[in-house]
């Protein structure tokens, strides 16, 4: 079993809070990991329609059934439960003694802010990062991450990517979305999502969107917050405090999962990777995403953002470490070029409370200046601290 970052944190949090609440995407290893910690808990999933029903329908058996400690599985599924669990947590004032897990922030969120302000801590854990497959001896090129993406199941069993993407799609996000929202057109909503991979890192323009898919700007606001909710896509915000509105305000889009955005751009087979046009666009979400995990798998708020002016000045990623900004230039070459610099160089010039910036890339050869320092693309996390 391939080691998890968020450990530690869960382990932590579990000896200060009677709740703890993990979230994340579907199949991102939640279960796995609360049963692997919390051996002597009881455990139950939401999913099973037996168990919700008893759980819907009759609270109190169903915690005569299942006694604390215990752990329920996609609680999102009957938030009424919450009421009753804070009750108990408040009663017996022990810790630890609930392990929550769920896959939609929206529908989790609200019920936890109604019955468990205060009582739970709340921690997200996505698919594997790169730093956790490299601890295993995992080492891939940039091409096999991409293809391959980051699902446990996949490395666990083995899986064909393509097929798990496509098995992963059809069986969670399709019916996740119904559970959520009415789509009369199911057609158009896959057209949406497919065309989302397609501006991978790119401000999000829902006008456009809208002409291209053929249904309204609300309408596609409601299904990106969907989306997003059930951690399919991630938005990157621009970072614009104080500077006008010269500065692009929109935020940029990315997927959690970089091989289900391959699979969605059509991607079947590992040579097609470096050939295929959004390639630079799948390495950048690669490596976003990877310190977003890198964050959040260590109880951190993200601090992560983007700049760009009306000018084209851009910088892919900028951190936020202490009241200074720490920009990040994410480059898929392998071959190392002075350009690749440039947008540091001036926002350095340009902005007061800036750190000296990183180059991310796919070469192996290692700069370090008062402006900025080389890196290889697997070693993301030695930034994010």
């Amino acid at each position: 079993m391939i080691q998890r970052e968020l450990a530690k944190a869960l382990i932590q949090f579990s000896t200060q809070y009677p709740v703890v609440t993990v979230t994340g995407p579907r199949q991102s290893g939640k279960t796995t990991l609360v049963k692997s910690i919390f051996t002597n808990h009881q455990y139950c999933n939401l999913e099973n329609p037996e168990v919700r029903l008893l759980a819907e329908e009759d609270p109190k058996s169903f915690f005569n059934q299942f006694k604390k400690p215990l752990i329920i599985d996609e609680v999102q599924r009957v938030p009424d439960l919450l009421s009753w669990i804070q009750v108990q947590a408040d009663e017996s004032k022990r810790k630890g003694e609930w392990i929550l897990t769920g896959s939609h922030q929206f529908k989790l969120h609200e019920a936890i802010t109604q019955s468990l302000a205060g009582r739970t801590a709340l921690l997200k854990l996505l698919p594997f990062s790169i730093a956790e497959l490299s601890g295993e001896g995992v080492k891939l090129t940039k091409e096999e991450y991409m293809h391959k993406g980051f699902m446990p199941r996949i490395y666990d069993d083995n899986l064909d990517p393509s097929q798990a993407y496509s098995s992963y799609f059809q069986t969670y996000i399709e019916r996740d979305v119904r559970q959520l929202i009415q789509i009369n057109n199911l057609t158009l909503f896959e057209k949406f999502i497919r065309l989302l991979a397609g501006r991978i890192g790119q401000p999000v323009n829902l006008h456009s969107l809208a002409n291209d898919v053929g249904v309204s700007s609300a309408t596609l606001s409601g299904w990106l917050s969907i989306l997003e909710a059930s951690y399919v896509i991630f938005t990157l915000p621009p970072y614009y405090n104080n500077f006008g509105k010269r500065l692009i305000k929109s935020p940029k889009l990315y997927f959690i999962e970089t091989g289900l955005a391959a699979w969605l751009l059509g991607i079947e087979h590992l040579d097609q990777v470096l050939r295929d046009p959004l390639h630079g666009n799948l390495f950048e979400n690669m490596v976003v995403v990877d310190a977003l995990k890198e964050r959040l798998h260590s109880a951190r708020e993200p601090r992560l953002y983007f700049w760009r002016d009306n000018n084209r000045n851009e910088i892919d990623l900028v951190f936020e470490q202490q009241r200074r900004l720490v920009p990040i230039e994410i480059k898929s070459a392998m071959t190392w070029s002075n350009e690749f610099v440039k947008s540091i160089s001036w926002f350095n010039r340009t902005l007061k409370s800036v750190d000296p910036g990183y180059v991310v890339y796919a070469g192996d050869i290692e700069r370090k200046t008062e402006v900025y320092q080389s890196l290889h693309f697997s070693r993301i996390k030695e930034i994010m601290v």
